[in-house]
């Protein structure tokens, strides 16, 4: 049997689609937290936003009923994440996951945004 894997495809960048309660308030956060920037946005009012910062991008997206789920939806490499680590809890960001040298070669942590979406974030060592 020929699988996608036997084929000459090349896969893009896969960007994570967080689902937001209030769309400016998630683009707020990600950009004044995280430096973010937004690249794109659709709807009036906005329902939808691409954020950007380096090779990452977040997708946005409006469901007032959201409810976050009890596992990470996200993961970011960083290249201080010691630095992205004090700027959550400065914040006074949630830390679900402590900051911690992982025997598989990663330092990293796991926050909860003001939607309650899980992010890992985490620096190969």
């Amino acid at each position: 049997m020929t699988t996608i894997a036997d084929q000459p495809i090349r896969f893009g960048r896969v960007a994570p689609m967080l689902p937001v309660k209030d769309v400016q308030k998630a683009h707020n956060f990600y950009a004044s937290i995280l430096g973010f920037q937004k690249t794109f946005e659709n709807g009036n009012p906005v329902g939808f936003m691409i954020l950007k910062r380096d090779d990452a991008e977040l997708h946005l997206t409006l469901q007032p009923a959201h409810k976050s789920p009890p596992f990470n939806v996200a993961h970011m490499l960083v290249s201080d994440v010691d630095a992205v680590h004090r700027l959550c809890s400065d914040y006074g960001l949630r830390i679900i996951k402590r900051l911690e040298t992982k025997d598989y070669g990663l330092r990293a942590f796991v926050f909860e945004d003001p939607d309650g979406n899980r992010i890992d974030v985490a620096q190969v060592i």
